[in-house]
Order: structure tokens, then C-alpha cells, then sequence
């Protein structure tokens, strides 16, 4: 039995939509939801909201490498947000927003540089995601976490969340937990 585990942390807009479609990913042990990137300590939610702080809401995952590869994490990761818009995902506007990898590994660094240089020509404008080693992370607040499964019909969740939910279901059927 297998029992090493990576770490990945990712920002691609708010949280929530990262985390509900990470918790689906076959191999993805562990979703949660924090903040890295910024320069105060311990910050809330509230602050990160302000986007004085720096940070990023981001996702860190813990996944199985014998069952998904770092790569395919960032595949879905490119799938599932614009990777063209800077500090912006929809209506969140704000560098907390920030589309961003943050590595833990010259392996994950170059993995990370290959597949941006991929999905730059993918899309059709330019790819304006951040690379990052991994900063000091914080948790969020614990009613952030399993955000999508606890209100899955309050308004953000029905309008921004479930589609992207769908979308990797579409796209990702085959690795996806309801498979």
C-alpha cells in the first residue's frame, strides 16, 4: 500500500469553487481551503477580503501521487478558471483572486512551467498565472471549509460554484470520485 501523499497548493479565484471540485478528484485526499502570499499573520477572511493583505485565497491539497500526478492536478486546475484574467475570476475582482501555483519542489516548479507553457497555447490570450514557491499558509476560517457540500444552494454556490463542479464533471468524468 502506497501511503506517500504530495501537497499542492493552488489559487484560482475564490476557494469555494477550487475546493468543491478538488474534494472530487480521484486521489485528492485532503481539500482545504486558506490563504498564502501576503505579509500579515494569522489573517481573516475579512482582511484578505479588503486586498491589503496580500494574500490569496487558495486551496491546499494533499493527493496521492500513485493515483494522480501534480501534472494532472494542474490540468484540471487550467480547465476549471481563466487563466487569462488578471487578479479577476467572474465578479471577484482583487489580487486575493489571483490566479497562482505555489511549488513545494523543483519537481512540481518545472511540472508547473511546462503546463503553462501548454495551455498558453490553448487559450487565446495570455496565460497571466503566477508561479510561486510555497509561502507561510493559513488556514481559513473553519466555516469556509466544505463550503459547497454545507450550502449547496445559497446564491455564489447555485451561479458560480456548481457549474464549475459540472464542468469538470464533463470534462474529468473519468477521474472523478462519482465515477
Amino acid at each position: 500500500m502506497n501511503t506517500s501523499s504530495e501537497t499542492a497548493i493552488l489559487g484560482g479565484g475564490c476557494f469555494w469553487c477550487l475546493e468543491a471540485v478538488y474534494q472530487q478528484l480521484k486521489g485528492v485526499q485532503h481539500v482545504e481551503s486558506g490563504y498564502t502570499g501576503g505579509h500579515v499573520n494569522k489573517p481573516t477572511y475579512e482582511q484578505v477580503c479588503n486586498g491589503d493583505t496580500g494574500h490569496a485565497e487558495v486551496v491546499k491539497l494533499t493527493f496521492d501521487p500513485a493515483v494522480i500526478s501534480f501534472r494532472e492536478i494542474l490540468e484540471v486546475f487550467f480547465t476549471i478558471h481563466d487563466p487569462t484574467t488578471l487578479n479577476r475570476q467572474g465578479n471577484d475582482v482583487g489580487t486575493q483572486y489571483r490566479s497562482v501555483i505555489y511549488y513545494d519542489s523543483p519537481a512540481q516548479q518545472d511540472t508547473a512551467k511546462h503546463i503553462i507553457a501548454e495551455m498558453a497555447l490553448v487559450w487565446d490570450a495570455p496565460i497571466v498565472t503566477e508561479l510561486s514557491p510555497v509561502e507561510t499558509y493559513y488556514k481559513a476560517e473553519d466555516y469556509h471549509q466544505n463550503y459547497f457540500q454545507q450550502h449547496p444552494f445559497q446564491g455564489y454556490c447555485a451561479f458560480v460554484v456548481a457549474p464549475k463542479l459540472a464542468k469538470f464533471r464533463e470534462v474529468f468524468a473519468e477521474k472523478s470520485k462519482d465515477d
